[in-house]
């Protein structure tokens, strides 16, 4: 197996969507309590491949992961980022002072459930963290409690940290944190 790593372009966008789609059917069927973050349509994913960060995973020209990220601005008007950007400059972490100027938010991710487990996600998070790091020093994204899963991947494969842990609408979350760049 052979996996490209590549920036999406505008072409990879009509897939992207059906993807998007999938992705938000698995996280609602997964959670009881509903997924809390943003379900992208065509004129979000045509913003974000244009005009900030997505990265996908290939396999034979097939689509087979992807993840996001993207300045605050474009997140802001979502009530669960607003809460993660009010908290920012408020974090006691080990780390530097976070704000709209040196972070983004970084997420989602999803991964064609056939492709878990086999590197990918790192791959994934590699080549987004690459082309962030010449604008941002660092992502932060957030992760709910009872997601074990993406806690560990993301704790343990992607170098993030807890940085805080909220509550929204009744659901916990990690507030996780990375550098773009290794020091």
């Amino acid at each position: 197996m052979t996996i490209n790593i590549r920036p999406a372009t505008a072409q990879d966008i009509d897939f992207l969507v059906v993807l998007e789609r999938t992705f938000l059917n698995d996280e609602l069927a997964s959670s009881a309590m509903g997924l809390e973050g943003q379900a992208f349509g065509r004129s979000e994913l045509t913003e974000l491949v244009t005009r900030h960060w997505v990265v996908v995973a290939e396999d034979n020209g097939r689509i087979i992961g992807y993840v996001i990220a993207g300045r605050w601005a474009f997140f802001e008007t979502w009530p669960i980022y607003r809460t993660i950007l009010n908290r920012l400059t408020r974090l006691e972490w080990d780390g530097p002072k976070l704000t709209k100027q040196n972070s983004c938010q970084y997420g989602p991710i999803w991964i064609d459930k056939n492709y878990r487990g086999q590197g990918v996600f790192e791959t994934l998070v590699k080549g987004i963290y690459q082309q962030i790091a010449p604008h941002f020093a660092y992502v932060v994204t957030f992760i709910a409690e009872e997601n074990e899963r993406s806690f560990t991947a993301h704790t343990q494969k992607a170098t993030m940290q807890v940085a805080d842990f909220f509550t929204v609408s009744a659901r916990d979350y990690y507030l996780m944190v990375a550098r773009t760049q290794a020091e």
